[in-house]
């Protein structure tokens, strides 16, 4: 057991797992896939430090159930048009504690977006703040926050970070 976080070594590489599925999914646009990763009345919400700091509710993107999540890469495939990108997450180390029964994560992430015309920019820098759950042996996402550091996306933010 670690001492320091209460959780044990296999806990962590299984939260650490959980995240690195969660880029992975993302950057290989298996968006269907994606939203399996969590719990069927989740939260997904995507919001700037700035709004957070500053005790303001409004968030770039919110989904509250999967079901949200679901018609969300829904309208992305069938009726959205965006910049049609390629998405290359760097997730950094995960710290986990546990509580009640419930795990909390965080990671810093980057994320480079790579468009058709050859140019990779940086696209968004921040954290995930995840609440984790775990149901019927698997551990899911009950609870997601994007926090970004900053509210100005250059582009569209069609796709989830």
């Amino acid at each position: 057991m670690n001492a320091i976080c209460g959780i044990s070594p296999e806990m962590h590489l299984e939260v650490t797992m959980l995240f690195e599925e969660y880029g992975r999914l993302l950057d290989a646009d298996r968006l269907e896939d994606w939203t399996t990763l969590f719990l069927p009345d989740c939260l997904y919400e995507i919001i700037s430090r700035e709004n957070v700091e500053q005790n303001l509710p409004l968030s770039l993107m919110l989904c509250d159930s999967r079901d949200m999540l679901d018609d969300r890469v829904y309208s992305l495939r069938e009726a959205n048009v965006f910049n049609i990108h390629y998405d290359c997450h760097i997730i950094g180390p995960v710290r986990v504690t546990a509580q009640d029964g419930m795990w909390t994560a965080t990671a810093a992430y980057s994320l480079f977006q790579s468009i058709q015309a050859g140019e990779t920019r940086l696209f968004s820098v921040g954290r995930y703040h995840a609440e984790l759950k775990r149901v019927d042996g698997v551990l899911r996402i009950a609870k997601m926050r994007v926090l970004v550091d900053t509210g100005a996306i250059l582009t569209l933010l069609a796709t989830p970070i």
